[in-house]
């Protein structure tokens, strides 16, 4: 496979700012992004989609939005 060039382009998240590959898309390109988790705005869960919507924001920056 990596004579083919699989991951040559692979960017592991723990060495980017944040820790976040930010706008890179993980879904096969003929497949559209799902979302699977909608937090609610009660408890943590309020945080982790505070932490949610800044990553979205990493995101659109890095052109992917």
């Amino acid at each position: 496979m990596k004579e083919l060039g699989y991951g040559r382009a692979y960017r592991y998240a723990h060495d980017e700012p944040e820790a976040y590959a930010a706008g890179e898309r993980y879904f096969p390109d003929d497949i559209d992004e799902q979302q699977f988790y909608a937090p609610t705005p009660r408890g943590l869960e309020g945080k982790i989609a505070d932490k949610l919507a800044h990553l979205r924001k990493l995101d659109e920056e890095a052109g992917k939005g």
